[in-house]
């Protein structure tokens, strides 16, 4: 029985430029009792996607039917209703599922206890799951007290604990550790199966791939590659409506066709090939097109505004640091320098106090012993108006919670805190377009936050921390909902301004992507 049907469905938001299409004519179905993978780039409309079949979006035009259901005919009330009966929903904004006065353990419990469960059964079931994710002693902690990993763990726990006939994922591990994040594939394929559910799964991991029973490639909004858990054969185009295909970048870099191919059928085969002529190039990969130099309006190269550091010297310290959240103690005496020009990266599994150390270095947070220096002023002789202050001047902080205004464009979120640091609307503006080309967003720099993907937020958030070219840039995890070629971009933009402005760039990351451009490793904690 087919679970989830779409056919020919095209989502378009819209925009100054006339219309931004996330979904162009997508065609998908999925069988009852099957985990079904969809990897693809940032921006290829996986999210979108799932949002259509949970019912929280509409689309412009073609049919999407879950369960029999007409989802997009459903009014607010009965999407509603539809997805407490039938669907379990694991947001990639996960914090959003968790309100912060209420455990881990009632946060689980909470879709139950609507449904009218007695309170013995509910906290059964959430203290099951809990321990199925490994956070079995972890049941009465608040959200504020666990990591962004924990966190994630438990808002798919709570998806789960009604046992939907649909779960809908969506990057369900982009905050864990490599590890981490193949048991929680695992689990979810598992308990999916157990309970004669189905599973869709968005995810830019191809990881993910090796616990679907099938996987879908999406790109540009369509799907261009499909096939069935084991199938070894050559990669797989899918043949859309009036014979489009979508040749994925690589293999056209591979055989050096560029804007102009030719073809041709031989023995029952299509061949595609490079047109030659003296006009005809290599056409990149999305990974080898370099960012964009910052410039300033004269054309100069931009360099810190900073007062200049010499090259690495210590910016920002940690001296005997420890944190404790009830009977946790993620960090117990660490002692850290980071220096100026260089891109220090923090590791470990979830759990293991890098978020924890990022609130501290940002003066978000105190701690419970030791000191944190930044710029030669110590954080804890400073009241929270003066940290805030210090942040402002000196150190940008990247979330992983992305914080953006959602209805303001990506530019004018990047203007705002640009303005908020007190520079003018011009040069904020200039700087706003440099920043947003080198992350890759300059052509979505007019469409409203909310319309972008996560990995587009997520981008538009670093565009936001570097445009004010602070002394220390701080990130969590700013590669974790991004695909391996965006995340390859960021990480060299990061390793060449911390070298050519001499910021410092602190990040956590359970990215090797991230680990290999670094120029420093912390190590916290061990599996």
């Amino acid at each position: 029985m087919t679970v989830v049907e779409l056919h020919d469905v095209f989502r378009v938001y819209p925009s100054a430029d006339g219309g931004v299409a996330a979904l162009q004519g997508l065609t998908i179905a999925v069988q009852e009792g099957e985990v079904c993978v969809v990897l693809g780039p940032s921006g290829s409309g996986k999210s979108t996607l799932l949002r259509l079949v949970a019912g929280l979006d509409r689309p412009s035009a073609g049919s999407v039917r879950v369960a029999g259901v007409d989802v997009a005919s459903l009014s607010a009330g009965g999407a509603a209703r539809f997805r407490s009966g039938v669907v379990g929903y694991a947001d990639q904004h996960y914090w959003r599922a968790l309100a912060s006065e209420l455990t881990a353990r009632e946060l689980v419990a909470v879709q139950l206890g609507l449904a009218g469960h007695r309170r013995a059964e509910r906290d059964a079931r959430a203290v099951e799951l809990l321990e199925r994710v490994g956070l079995g002693t972890r049941a009465d902690a608040h959200p504020r007290e666990l990591s962004g990993g924990e966190q994630q763990r438990i808002a798919l726990c709570a998806a789960l604990a009604h046992r939907p006939r649909l779960l809908v994922a969506d990057e369900p591990t982009g905050e864990l550790d490599a590890a981490a994040a193949q048991e929680l594939f695992a689990l979810i394929a598992e308990l999916a199966r157990e309970q004669g559910g189905t599973a869709l799964v968005v995810s830019h991991d191809a990881s993910a791939a090796a616990h679907a029973d099938r996987v879908v490639q999406l790109r540009d909004g369509r799907v261009s590659d499909e096939r069935l858990a084991g199938e070894q054969s050559d990669t797989a185009i899918v043949v859309g409506r009036g014979g489009w295909l979508r040749v994925p970048e690589e293999l056209l870099r591979q055989a050096g066709i560029a804007d102009r191919a030719t073809a041709r059928v031989t023995g029952g085969e299509l061949l595609l090939g490079a047109q030659r002529g003296p006009d005809a190039c290599v056409v990149p990969t999305q990974a080898a097109r370099q960012p964009a130099p910052f410039r300033a309006p004269d054309g100069e190269s931009v360099v810190s505004t900073q007062s200049p550091r010499a090259a690495g010297g210590v910016v920002l310290e940690a001296r005997g640091v420890r944190r404790s959240f009830g009977d946790a103690t993620p960090l117990d005496g660490i002692s850290a320098a980071f220096r100026a020009g260089r891109l220090c990266v923090i590791t470990g599994p979830s759990g293991s106090g890098k978020t924890t150390l990022l609130h501290l270095l940002a003066g978000l947070d105190v701690p419970d012993e030791g000191e944190i220096v930044l710029d030669g002023i110590a954080l804890g002789t400073l009241d929270r108006a003066g940290r805030a202050e210090l942040r402002r001047t000196r150190l940008a902080f990247v979330g992983q919670t992305v914080s953006l205004v959602p209805f303001l464009g990506a530019r004018e979120n990047v203007e705002l805190a640009l303005s908020l640091r007190g520079h003018d609307a011009r040069a904020g503006r200039v700087r706003a377009d440099e920043a947003l080309a080198a992350v890759g967003l300059a052509e979505h720099a007019e469409r409203p936050v909310a319309e972008l993907s996560a990995g587009q937020r997520e981008r538009a958030a670093i565009a936001r921390a570097l445009a004010a070219r602070p002394l220390v840039v701080v990130a969590d995890e700013p590669t974790a909902r991004l695909d391996a070629a965006n995340a390859l971009a960021v990480g060299t933009l990061f390793a060449e301004l911390a070298r050519s402005t001499g910021t410092a760039f602190v990040c956590a990351t359970h990215d090797p992507l991230l680990v290999d451009l670094a120029d420093d490793v912390l190590p916290l904690g061990s599996r």
